[in-house]
């Protein structure tokens, strides 16, 4: 889409859209009171108010490559700050960490060598705070063939960034509440399915209707193939 064609859709938004739910965004300009941090990709083919049909002030969206959290300590100020401000300044009641097919950043990590000169900047993250994700994949499904191995990255990243979000003191404390839920979630592009991970069958499953698996707290990737669990809501 050119910036001609941007131009055009903020003046068919403001003509129609916006006329059309002024109340609404007069209640936005008040305040807001999302209840869900959606975390995922920069990639331009994953939307979340899109997938989730979600309406203005229902998400509190994170995006970065990869939908990488680098754990407490080592993460960015962005990314800790975005954190914090969802859990105890809004009061975020559920986390939602979704990655997606055909993911440019995993299918780098798996040959991270080859960015370095390409894309230093993007070579840096990606071995700084992918590796995690890398070696286990790698060390354990390295003979699959291609696309299984990058779809295997996609699933296994999502978990360790869950287990990444339990090193933050303010979830490890809400989380110990009950107060908050996380969730891994896994788009795909090409039927626009979206799976979440069930504890229980320890794979990705197709969400429900009115149901999903939540992650019980505390758990991590080993943990969850070890010793499954499965909540209900």
């Amino acid at each position: 889409m050119s910036l001609t064609s941007l131009v055009k859709g903020l003046n068919a938004f403001h003509s129609s859209y916006f006329s059309d739910h002024h109340e609404m965004f007069k209640q936005l300009s008040q305040g807001q009171s999302p209840e869900v941090l959606f975390i995922t990709c920069s990639d331009s083919r994953i939307d979340p108010c899109l997938i989730t049909q979600a309406q203005p002030g229902e998400l509190f969206v994170m995006r970065n490559v990869g939908n990488i959290i680098p754990s407490y300590g080592a993460a960015s100020s962005a990314e800790s700050a975005g954190i914090e401000y969802a859990v105890q300044g809004l009061g975020i009641r559920d986390i939602i960490i979704c990655g997606h097919s055909h993911c440019g950043a995993m299918r780098g990590l798996l040959q991270v060598g080859t960015l370095a000169e390409q894309m230093p900047a993007v070579y840096d993250w990606l071995k700084r705070h992918g590796e995690p994700t890398r070696r286990l994949v790698l060390d354990n499904y390295g003979d699959l063939p291609a696309d299984e191995l990058l779809k295997m990255a996609i699933e296994q990243n999502v978990l360790t960034q869950i287990e990444n979000l339990e090193t933050y003191p303010v979830i490890r404390s809400k989380l110990h509440s009950q107060q908050l839920s996380l969730h891994a979630w896994m788009y795909e592009i090409e039927t626009g399915k979206v799976f979440v991970y069930n504890s229980e069958q320890r794979k990705f499953t197709v969400i429900e209707k009115q149901s999903f698996p939540v992650l019980d707290p505390l758990i991590t990737t080993s943990s969850s193939r070890e010793n499954p669990k499965e909540v209900l809501v």
